[in-house]
């Protein structure tokens, strides 16, 4: 059976390493796996959409409406726009981060109130966590990814920590790979 995985976020948030991490991750542990590349602008501001597929056969990177096992957003308003990717019993894990798009810096529109009750409200399992403060706390706001990515590890009970470690020291380079191991597991103690 194949499982679909989305993430979702702003340019600049680290959606490439997320996406390249779990695709190893996924390989690791012996799935076949397909990931998108990045759609959308990937410069910092705009939204960035990456898949992951994985299961003993994926034929297609590409995730349609009502497929997505998982949404790991790095910003509410992008979760909230990717919505109606989510299964019905799907999860959506979620940094409450606000980064204002281009119409609210320019005044042209406002920032959304209440978009984590409002996914909850309409039935989304939403996972909400500070991740932006967890990264802070391990050193950097740049590792919002890896926080979240510890806590995507706490729904995927047959791969254990040991594995998700491996395919971070695969992808991180060694001189962040302390700071992106305590934010890993910060993330996955979601404090």
């Amino acid at each position: 059976m194949t499982k679909n995985i989305m993430i979702v976020g702003v340019g600049g948030q680290g959606s490439l390493l997320a996406s390249k991490l779990l695709g190893r991750l996924l390989l690791d542990c012996g799935y076949d796996v397909k990931v998108s590349e990045v759609h959308g602008m990937s410069q910092r501001g705009g939204s960035v959409v990456t898949y992951v597929r994985f299961g003993e056969k994926v034929y297609s990177p590409i995730i349609d409406k009502g497929e997505a096992d998982v949404i790991i957003s790095f910003e509410k308003l992008e979760a909230a726009r990717y919505m109606e990717y989510l299964k019905k019993d799907g999860r959506i894990i979620v940094s409450d981060q606000e980064i204002d798009p281009m119409p609210v810096i320019t005044g042209a529109a406002t920032y959304p109130e209440n978009l984590i009750e409002k996914m909850k409200a309409a039935g989304a399992n939403v996972d909400d966590m500070d991740a932006l403060s967890l990264a802070l706390e391990a050193g950097s706001a740049k590792a919002v990814n890896i926080v979240l990515m510890g806590r995507v590890s706490t729904y995927f009970d047959e791969i254990p920590e040991e594995a998700w470690l491996k395919a971070l020291e695969a992808c991180v380079p060694p001189k962040f790979l302390e700071l992106n191991k305590k934010a890993f597991a910060l993330g996955r103690a979601g404090k």
